[in-house]
């Protein structure tokens, strides 16, 4: 059975000005790669659809919803954070990218697929219930997982995070909600400066010193996230998969590589295959040096598909 491979010429329109590291080249480059690797032989692709208000609103406040849509501009580009602004595709190319995580969740509860990879943009995990930052407006795995939980009715779904930077929105949206738990690993000291103040019982963050490598990261997963996922039992995966924690990525310094990302997908599998019947559902996250990132998606994608 095909995986999916979920994508959107939208998500490739937004863009927030030259030289900024959140670039549409970044779906090209994955693109690119996957398909000189023949990976995409193994996918069947699907477009994304367009998230209904009703849909992001189960993850963030009506309210945000209906101001984030306020703020789409006709020309130009609105400013919504320092780092962070829309132009005139940004809010559908934002509504695919969580559109994406709801159609993976439905085409992956429904037997037709047994894996999803979402290639969207903007990414979504630093975006709060009430708050864009960071280059993310909706939280694409956020509005995915509550779709899991509020409308299929499942009970215990698990998001995982590896991206570089803390999943402080997702951290947010979820924190004491018993149905979700959240893993994750990030260095410590980088933006948005959270993560290892402890915010509920659900929540397994796990900060980095920068330089830590491989092998430390192997060592937080087996010692903190592989135990916690077996005593929760999730019913679903879902992984905020960013790239950024690679060595050739200037936006951290962990120093991870392929191999690093390839085996953790490995690992998160055999949890899926144990708990789930190998459901995973992974969405991109970030990732900003588009060599690397096209190689550590190949290497993650791979894994996911069972092309390896």
């Amino acid at each position: 059975m095909l995986s999916a491979f979920i994508t959107h010429p939208d998500c490739a329109r937004h863009e927030m000005g030259p030289h900024h590291p959140e670039c549409p080249e970044r779906l090209g480059a994955i693109n690119d790669h996957l398909l000189v690797k023949g990976l995409l032989d193994y996918m069947h692709t699907f477009e994304a659809p367009l998230a209904t208000e009703e849909q992001l609103g189960r993850a963030h406040s009506a309210l945000y919803v209906r101001e984030i849509m306020a703020a789409a501009p006709k020309a130009g580009y609105h400013l919504v954070d320092p780092d962070t602004s829309m132009n005139p595709f940004t809010l559908n190319a934002a509504r695919r990218a969580a559109g994406a995580a709801i159609q993976a969740t439905d085409l992956v509860l429904s037997g037709e697929v047994p894996t999803a990879f979402c290639s969207v943009r903007p990414p979504g995990h630093h975006a709060e219930h009430a708050a864009a930052m960071g280059f993310c407006f909706f939280n694409n795995v956020a509005v995915g997982i509550r779709h899991a939980l509020d409308v299929h009715g499942l009970k215990r779904v698990a998001l995982i995070d590896f991206d570089v930077h803390h999943g402080n929105g997702s951290e947010d949206i979820f924190k004491g909600d018993e149905r979700v738990l959240m893993c994750s690993i990030f260095e410590k000291g980088l933006y948005p400066f959270s993560g290892e103040e402890v915010k509920g019982l659900n929540m397994v963050n796990v900060g980095l010193p920068s330089r830590s490598g491989g092998d430390k990261f192997r060592e937080a997963v087996r010692d903190y996230w592989l135990p916690a996922l077996d005593a929760f039992r999730p019913e679903l995966i879902y992984v905020s998969a960013g790239f950024d924690a690679h060595r050739e990525d200037d936006m951290g310094n962990l120093g991870l590589v392929e191999a690093d990302y390839e085996w953790v997908t490995r690992q998160l599998m055999a949890v899926a295959n144990r708990h789930c019947h190998g459901r995973i559902i992974s969405c991109l996250e970030g990732g900003y040096v588009l060599s690397p990132l096209a190689r550590s998606v190949a290497a993650h994608v791979k894994v996911l598909i069972g092309a390896d």
